[in-house]
């Protein structure tokens, strides 16, 4: 009997549970493509230092940071128009999410370019992009923010806001040496910068203590700089610093 079993097992129900496992609907998901080209109006050509990043985003949650599904960057970004293509796995795309694209060009960390409206796409059945960018204008009067040699306040940190009365300031020379202050100490660290990329190692600081909740501040303050992955510097000269997943960590403001 137990021979008989197992004789129906390996021909009988065998074959049929390898069948399922190849039938279509058991099929991966698949690498998908967005593609499209992006250009601008005015009259100029690029820099040759200048950089293109295009990514395709998860805007489904009004009140949480965008996600990335997809990205290309293409360096150096050559002339307009310029083509891109972003590459994905079709298993990340949720059937009610709200998808968009994002393109900005940086030269020298400074964003020259951005689309200032939502690209909305669908990541499944995509079209052909066409994207406009705007060019980020600067108030006449007033010099460029950079990221270098510039004093920023924060603002806002981990989407929680700041204490009004605790100043956490940041500020970073061209090679690389971060300080300012926690909001109760001192600090300094070592940054590794590339284009819009960025790496802050763990920093130092003095030992002074204050009240708990300047502190805790800091404390959160300082880890958010360790998870800067990326940054950017937006139309009204905000300093925005981005972690790995693409969610805002901390938004600084200019003191000059």
């Amino acid at each position: 009997m137990l021979g008989r079993l197992a004789e129906l097992f390996f021909f009988g129900l065998a074959p049929l549970m390898l069948g399922g496992l190849l039938m279509p609907g058991a099929v991966a998901a698949e690498e998908v493509a967005i593609t499209g080209e992006v250009s601008y109006r005015e009259r100029m050509a690029l820099p040759p230092n200048a950089v293109l990043t295009v990514r395709l985003l998860d805007v489904s949650l009004a009140d949480a940071p965008e996600t990335v599904v997809g990205e290309q960057k293409i360096d150096p970004a050559g002339q307009v128009p310029i083509k891109f293509e972003i590459k994905f796995d079709s298993a990340v795309v949720q059937a009610k999410a709200t998808y968009a694209l994002q393109a900005r060009i940086m030269v020298e960390n400074q964003l020259w370019f951005i689309n200032d409206q939502r690209y909305a796409v669908d990541p499944l059945k995509p079209e052909p992009a066409q994207m406009v960018l705007k060019m980020v204008k600067q108030s006449a009067d007033a010099a460029p923010a950079t990221l270098f040699d510039t004093n920023w306040l924060a603002e806002d940190i981990n989407g929680r806001g700041v204490i009004d009365n605790a100043q956490s300031t940041f500020s970073v020379t061209r090679d690389g040496k971060v300080a300012g202050s926690g909001g109760c100490n001192r600090y300094f660290a070592q940054a590794e910068i590339k284009d819009d990329r960025i790496e802050i190692g763990k920093a130092g600081a003095t030992m002074m203590a204050c009240a708990p909740a300047l502190m805790d501040q800091e404390g959160k303050f300082l880890a958010a700089l360790e998870k800067a992955a990326t940054f950017r510097i937006d139309g009204d000269g905000k300093l925005f610093l981005v972690d790995a997943d693409g969610a805002d960590i901390v938004r600084f403001a200019s003191q000059g």
